[in-house]
């Protein structure tokens, strides 16, 4: 249940955000390195890949599109598309938060410098404002948040992966 339901549009937002961030990192949260890990779709989505993959997705809106860090100083990568999913054997459950968390944590301080009519350029879909990048981010965390939440459901619940069988397709 969302804790802030009034307040200026912008405080909405920013609550909208913060709790669809929080949601992706508990769906994650308390999976063992392994389970973090599996895949149970045909794509390359798993918990930590969703996690990772969000880390990305507000480097490049908040930091690079919004304040304009070159995506060389933005702490981490900015390669949107299947290549943000993926996590190194070497990056643990924590450190994946710990990433998100940071990265988050920058976009928070990036956007409180712009009032949400700040105009922006992508390089693909042109202007945008701070309002359109924070409608953007709780859009695509809440549909994440959903996706790893099944996920986390199949894991915690030992379901085998739902593979269409070839003769039903």
């Amino acid at each position: 249940m969302p804790r802030i339901t009034v307040g200026t549009e912008r405080r909405l937002l920013e609550s909208m955000l913060d709790r669809n961030r929080a949601e992706l990192v508990d769906t994650v949260r308390g999976l063992s390195e392994q389970d973090a890990r599996l895949r149970l779709v045909a794509s390359v989505t798993t918990p930590l890949g969703l996690l990772k993959h969000a880390a990305v997705a507000e480097r490049i809106w908040f930091q690079h599109v919004l304040a304009g860090v070159p995506e060389s100083q933005c702490g981490g990568a900015t390669t949107p598309g299947d290549a943000s999913f993926m996590v190194d054997d070497n990056e643990s459950v924590t450190d994946v938060i710990a990433e998100f968390e940071r990265a988050s944590e920058r976009s928070r301080v990036a956007a409180a410098a712009f009032d949400l009519d700040e105009i922006r350029t992508h390089p693909r879909i042109g202007e945008v404002s701070l309002r359109f990048i924070y409608l953007l981010a709780i859009e695509d965390f809440a549909r994440h948040a959903g996706h790893s939440d099944i996920l986390r459901e199949q894991i915690d619940h030992s379901a085998p992966p739902c593979i269409p069988d070839a003769a039903q397709t």
